[in-house]
Parts: C-alpha cells; structure tokens; sequence
C-alpha cells in the first residue's frame, strides 16, 4: 500500500509497502551527516530517496542511484511532488558506478548499505525487501569502491551500518584510500548493546577519529531522549 510521509524538514515522502521505508537509522544519519553548503551529493542506493528528501536544501545539488526500478520510479514521483529542481535520481547499479557518475563529480556521498550478508531461502515478495538489506547485489568493498570513485581527494561520505560487521567496513575504506574522521555509537538504552554505527570519512585525510558521545533513544525510565526528540522535530 502506497502511504505518504511528512518529514521534519516539511517535504512529504511517497512510501510503498514493497520497497523499504523511512526507519530511524536515516533519520539518525541525515541529522550525523554535515554537508557543506553548495555540495554536490550522492545518495548511494537511494531506495525509495528518503535520505535525499530529510537531507534536502535548496544549494545542495543531489543525486540518486538505484538499482530497482520501483523505488526509483517512486522517488520520481516525490521529485515532482515536492517540485524539486535540485535533486534528480539514476536508475542504475553501483557496480558499474563510472558508467552513470563521472570520477571526483561529487563532494559528499550518503549511504545506509545493506546491513547483512546474503541469506539464501528468500521467497518472491522478500526480494524488493532484501535488495535492500542484504548484500546480495553489492559487496561492502563494492559500495566503497564506488564511494571512493565519485570522491575527489577532500570529498566525504557519511554511512550508517551494523556495529558487528565495522572490522569489514573499516578494511574496505583503508583499502579505498577513505579516513574515518568520526563515529558515533547508536543505542536504544543506555545498557544494550549498539544497534547501529555512524560514520563519516574523508577521501585521502589525514589519521584523526573523533568517537563521538553515544546517541540514546531511550532515556533510563524507557522515554525518547531529548536529543532523539530534538532530531524528529518532536
């Protein structure tokens, strides 16, 4: 069923059950994420645009790559919802990222990969879902590997990921020439374990991390926090 979301910044989002919707790990990251002002961005495997949508500014040029046709389409329909003239989306597979996006064309990348590593067993109507959070289509390497292509040396990205694969994700970005230069945990309560990791990188900077202080949902009496608050608009 198709549905219509409004995000904090007062765009409204067109959403499917099909395809993979708005959930907090984007919102989270596009509040992590600094883009500089008049950057040109790539929304890497930008499903359905939800990234681009809370990210969106009026100097900000922004592109999306999709390998599914559905989401894509979808996001169109957002683009001309929205009457957007500054964000435009490519339907194309990253893996073959340097034939849709020139070398060094942009300044900033946004990505939230699949988390997963590929399951067998699937059935039809888990396809759509799983492209999305499995990486069946993209290795990590692969997704750095066309991170580190659209970068020019200074350019920088911003992942979000699952904390208990960060040793494959950090191999990959050494390997590609991208620093890590901050990171924040995400945790729902202050005694779980992190469900999910943020991190920003800098193609060809120098060694320098910035661990960040922890991000709580929850508050130790089970209430949204009021940074999570703050970072809804609630």
């Amino acid at each position: 069923m198709e549905t219509v979301e409004q995000l904090p910044n007062g765009l409204m989002l067109l959403q499917d059950d099909q395809y993979f919707k708005l959930g907090q790990d984007s919102v989270l990251l596009s509040h992590f994420a600094h883009i500089p002002r008049r950057a040109r961005v790539l929304d890497l495997g930008c499903g359905t645009g939800v990234l681009s949508m809370l990210c969106w500014r009026k100097d900000l040029q922004i592109t999306g790559l999709e390998l599914q046709e559905g989401p894509a389409r979808l996001f169109s329909r957002s683009i001309a919802e929205n009457a957007l003239t500054n964000v435009s989306v490519i339907q194309g597979d990253l893996r073959a990222i340097r034939s849709h996006i020139p070398h060094g064309s942009m300044q900033y990348v946004l990505c939230n990969p699949p988390y997963f590593a590929t399951e067998s067993g699937k059935s039809a109507a888990q396809i759509a879902h799983a492209t999305a959070r499995q990486d069946e289509t993209a290795s990590i390497s692969e997704i750095v590997s066309a991170i580190a292509w659209v970068l020019p040396t200074g350019g920088r990205c911003a992942l979000v990921f699952r904390p208990e694969r960060l040793c494959p994700l950090l191999s990959a970005f050494a390997s590609h020439g991208l620093t890590p230069k901050r990171m924040r945990f995400v945790y729902q309560t202050a005694s779980s374990a992190p469900s999910a990791v943020m991190i920003a990188c800098r193609r060809g900077g120098a060694d320098g991390l910035v661990v960040e202080p922890p991000l709580l949902v929850c508050d130790a009496d089970g209430v949204l926090s009021a940074e999570y608050r703050m970072i809804y608009g609630k």
